[in-house]
């Protein structure tokens, strides 16, 4: 039984899509990183976390557990706090390029297959009318980097470089591959 570990409504979608037959388990995973961590290890070793947490809990289930930052200037945009914290990031990432890195932890028991993707987005210059109009959206809220590049925040962005689905938080092309490994077939 495929479990996903994940309560993002995103994650699941692009699943079903995908044709698998699965359920959704969030434990309580730490989530604290180490000072300084990069955009890369932060997300390869979030997702091994959740796995693992999810794995004590249905030791009999594969897992698959993922999470997603935005990664600019050095710096690690999570989650925004609230409405100022999202206006903070979202002027940050105004006209520049960013990094989004999306990672994956597929667990069966003792076995265990890792990855990390990455996709390089430019957002345009964002004026004080636009930041206004897409926080009211109510849609940067639970959303690394305070975007979402499948809604509304698509006018956002000006180019990216990479996978689509690593920006939406599941890089599907390489979890089909990673599941496939465990026999995990869509249906």
């Amino acid at each position: 039984m495929l479990i996903l570990a994940s309560a993002s409504p995103r994650r699941k979608e692009l699943l079903e899509n995908l044709g698998y037959k699965f359920e959704c388990l969030v434990a309580d995973t730490d989530e604290t990183l180490e000072k300084g961590i990069d955009g890369y290890n932060a997300v390869y070793e979030l997702a091994y976390r959740k796995a693992k947490t999810v794995a004590a809990i249905k030791p009999d289930g594969v897992i698959l557990a993922s999470d997603t930052v935005v990664f600019c200037d050095g710096e690690i945009l999570g989650k925004p706090n609230d409405r100022a914290d999202a206006e903070k990031m979202l002027r940050r990432l105004s006209g520049k390029k960013h990094t989004v890195y999306t990672g994956v932890c597929v667990m069966d028991g003792e076995k265990c297959e890792r990855l990390v993707s990455a996709a390089e987005v430019e957002f345009y210059p964002l004026d004080d009318a636009l930041i206004e109009w897409y926080l009211d959206t109510n849609e940067p809220y639970d959303k690394a980097g305070a975007y979402g590049i499948q809604g509304k925040g698509s006018v956002l962005v000006k180019k990216i470089d990479g996978d689509y689905f690593t920006v939406m938080g599941l890089p599907c092309a390489e979890v089909f591959r990673a599941l496939k490994k465990f026999q995990i077939l869509p249906e």
